[in-house]
């Protein structure tokens, strides 16, 4: 069970860590049902939880967290104790403190920029964080820490950024016109005129030449022809004479 259980949390740290840039040290924020839960249960939070999420932590809480289990009383004396062992981490409620869960929803609010993750025992505060893309959640079931899968809005906006990851059109005609504003377009407008493509021979050129007909011999035979007729004639008139 334990080492599928970190399989688990290797996969579901991979996927925060792809999508949602967290990064080490990982930031848990506490509330006082995680913190009463491992008081019960003899879970060393601080020494176990780096070994699960395979990374050094740093634990957190908040004033409004830590006043609330101030007002609870004796009763979670001991829960208190832990959560003030945890660095307290500035929230918007200074002055009109709010309950822990508020306080916590609070501090992941705008897609959690601080990449904290939520450790909480409320199964309220759980469904909220799961209606909220990006925010990790912890919690404590038979004496052992779960991270729990990545919700439905975790994966549906992780597909969605996955299939945007290409520039939009938008973007492309800003830095179109970014660079004609510099004049890069035109230059590399001129380069590309100057380039000349590499063409094959020209087919034309290589048709075998045609002979030209030689015009001139030919009076010359007709030449030829007229002295043989000549010749012919001027023996006729000789043997004329002669008899």
């Amino acid at each position: 069970m334990k080492i599928t259980r970190q399989k688990h949390a290797k996969k579901h740290m991979g996927f925060y860590k792809y999508n949602f840039g967290f990064r080490e040290p990982f930031q848990v924020l506490l509330d006082g049902t995680f913190c009463q839960a491992a008081l019960r249960n003899k879970i060393q939070i601080r020494e176990q939880l780096p070994g699960y999420l395979a990374g050094p932590t740093q634990l957190c809480t908040t004033r409004c967290v830590l006043k609330e289990l101030e007002s609870l009383g004796k009763e979670l004396y001991g829960a208190k104790l832990i959560a003030q062992r945890c660095q307290v981490r500035h929230c918007s409620h200074f002055k009109e403190p709010v309950s822990g869960s508020a306080c916590l929803l609070s501090m992941v609010e705008g897609g959690n920029p601080h990449h904290y993750f939520i450790a909480t025992q409320d199964q309220v505060l759980g469904t909220k964080v799961k209606k909220r893309a990006g925010i990790p959640l912890l919690f404590i079931i038979q004496n052992t820490m779960v991270l729990d899968k990545p919700s439905a809005k975790s994966l549906g906006m992780a597909q969605a950024m996955q299939t945007s990851r290409l520039i939009p059109e938008h973007q492309k005609l800003s830095i179109v016109q970014l660079k004609e504003q510099q004049g890069l377009g035109k230059a590399s407008e001129s380069r590309k005129r100057k380039r000349k493509r590499v063409s094959g021979p020209n087919p034309l050129s290589c048709l075998k030449k045609k002979k030209k007909t030689q015009e001139t011999p030919q009076p010359s035979a007709a030449k030829k022809r007229n002295r043989k007729r000549s010749k012919r004639k001027l023996g006729v008139s000789a043997d004329a004479v002669q008899s």
